[in-house]
């Protein structure tokens, strides 16, 4: 095996890119880096039946989104293609080929009847994991050729080694063992030609000179089996790193119907969240760096990579700490990236028209500016803003009380005047007409400002009031202080 470090990320079409194979690719990413190596995308679409459209793509595009850049792939090419697994049939055939005459494989004819009826016995004899019970693992030459002339379909099956323990040294957990006698006679090779995982995956791994294999946790079970199949053509394993869970809040690991969380990267895109904190939040799930700063550009995270800082502990995806850093990274954006960010939002939710004018853009641009440094994610900017749409105003409890002071009305009697008087409705006069309500009535601070605040805009809270009030717009806000009036 080559010296070069070689890695790879190789998901199945069977879906869209989704948190836990995001950040398995960014593991893999960072790795090859930070050793100067090359980070393949393989795709691995041997599982017809359950391949949907758009898989394959929603794979690299999110990956290219992210800032995952892979060096070889279906889409680019590279010296190991071709990168699509059904394409790499007659590789697969070949080598099944060679462990049938070498003995390290058998044709079974059993049939998913037979087997499924051995299965339901082994379960009602209380058997935890049932296994095959290896019926045709002794059919003589005779045998199998009748079988095969009768017509009968097999699939090929690994001869598992007797008595065979399996120890390899992994990245994350340390020594890790298994023993041949717990793995029954698995397949290698399905009726229809298909290769299963367990076994194209190790020659895909030989043949693309992979190096080192970091992968979620569940497939440490798929280890020995893989190691068998290394060991028949007596190549060299690859070192392999197997990542802890991923959990939810309530520390449950993370399931595709999980509804509490959202699982695929094109939803976080779609909502507005930035790629580069989307890349900082998933190189933190189960990897820490030295010392307390959780902000760091991806330069950073390539230099720092260190497998050694794998954590051995399940990581938990914590929604807040994402918003968190999304809202950090926003708060870094010159404002007319922001407005790129959120303004197809109010667009979507027919806030605004989806054709702008001038004075329109302009408007939209001063009102997203008030929420530049809250904004957790572009979308957020359609509830954050509700006020600027919703004219008709509905007063809850809190801001009924705040209009039922007694200074109220004498309040707002004054602003009603000052703002007709204004020639400008922009924030600096109206900041001066507030200065002058104060002036002339006597009322400052809370006194002054909350009834001002609850009868322009409904809320007890928000933006900077002249700002707001600006944006409101003067026939609205003088529509609104009239009807106060009149209460």
């Amino acid at each position: 095996m080559t010296q070069e470090v070689r890695v790879r990320y190789a998901p199945s079409p069977t879906g869209f890119l989704h948190i836990g194979g995001a950040r398995t690719a960014l593991f893999n990413y960072l790795y090859a880096r930070h050793h100067n190596g090359k980070f393949i995308v393989r795709i691995e679409d041997t599982d017809i039946e359950r391949n949907v459209e758009g898989g394959e793509l929603s794979q690299l595009e999110n990956l290219k989104w992210l800032g995952i850049e892979y060096d070889e792939s279906i889409d680019i090419g590279g010296p190991y293609a071709p990168y699509r697994q059904m394409e790499r049939l007659d590789i697969y055939k070949k080598h099944a080929e060679e462990m049938l005459e070498k003995g390290h494989a058998y044709k079974c004819f059993c049939s998913s009847e037979e087997l499924e009826a051995e299965r339901e016995m082994q379960k009602e004899k209380g058997i935890a994991a049932p296994m095959y019970n290896g019926k045709c693992r002794h059919l003589s030459a005779e045998e199998v050729q009748a079988k095969e002339e009768a017509g009968q379909a097999y699939t090929i099956r690994m001869r598992v080694p007797g008595n065979v323990t399996y120890t390899f040294e992994d990245l994350v957990r340390g020594e890790v063992t298994f023993e041949s006698k717990d793995v029954g006679d698995w397949v290698l090779v399905k009726a229809n030609g298909i290769p299963t995982y367990n076994y194209a995956v190790v020659l895909d791994d030989h043949f693309m000179e992979i190096s080192h294999v970091f992968r979620g946790e569940e497939h440490l079970s798929n280890t020995p089996k893989q190691l068998m199949v290394f060991d028949a053509f007596g190549w060299e394993y690859p070192k392999y790193g197997h990542m802890t869970l991923i959990i939810n809040e309530n520390r449950k690991k993370l399931s595709k119907r999980d509804e509490s969380i959202i699982q695929f990267v094109t939803q976080y895109k779609d909502l507005g969240y930035l790629p580069e904190a989307m890349f900082n939040f998933f190189a933190l799930l189960g990897w820490s760096p030295e010392g307390e700063d959780e902000i760091f550009t991806k330069e950073e995270f390539i230099k720092n990579f260190d497998v050694s800082r794998l954590s051995k502990s399940p990581s938990m995806f914590d929604k807040q700490k994402l918003t968190w850093m999304n809202n950090q990274y926003i708060k870094q954006l010159p404002l007319e990236k922001v407005v790129e960010l959120a303004l197809p939002h109010l667009q979507k939710a027919e806030l605004l028209p989806t054709e702008l004018s001038e004075e329109e853009l302009t408007w939209a641009t001063k009102l997203i500016a008030l929420y530049h440094d809250q904004m957790s994610f572009g979308a957020e900017i359609v509830e954050l803003s509700s006020l600027f749409f919703d004219h008709d105003i509905a007063y809850t409890e809190e801001a009924t009380e705040v209009m039922a002071g007694e200074q109220v009305p004498e309040v707002m009697a004054a602003f009603k005047v000052q703002l007709e008087g204004l020639e400008t409705f922009e924030p600096a006069e109206i900041k001066a007409a507030i200065k002058a309500v104060q002036k002339e009535t006597g009322h400052k601070g809370k006194n002054l400002f909350m009834p001002i605040r609850v009868v322009t805009t409904g809320q007890m809270h928000g933006p900077e009031l002249a700002d707001a009030i600006s944006l409101i717009g003067k026939e609205i806000v003088i529509a609104r202080v009239a009807k106060f009036a009149k209460q």
